[in-house]
């Protein structure tokens, strides 16, 4: 029972954290975005937003995973 109200919590959390992410730095600046053209790296709250975005999708695809295993 903990595993699905973990998933539940680490989902509205990658959520918030995919919508805090600049609208400019994914697909979006192909299709008429701005265009910057010069190489950005990230720093800051911005590197932190993105490094935690990567490590929730990783913990809730093992929580999937889990799920189907037990």
């Amino acid at each position: 029972m903990i595993i699905p109200i973990t998933q539940v919590v680490v989902s509205v959390l990658l959520i918030v954290l995919i919508l805090l992410q600049e609208r400019s730095a994914g697909l979006s600046g192909i299709f008429g975005g701005e265009s910057g053209g010069f190489y950005q790296t990230r720093r800051g709250m911005e590197k932190l937003i993105f490094w935690g975005t990567i490590v929730l999708a990783v913990v809730f695809m093992g929580l999937a995973v889990m799920q189907l295993i037990l």
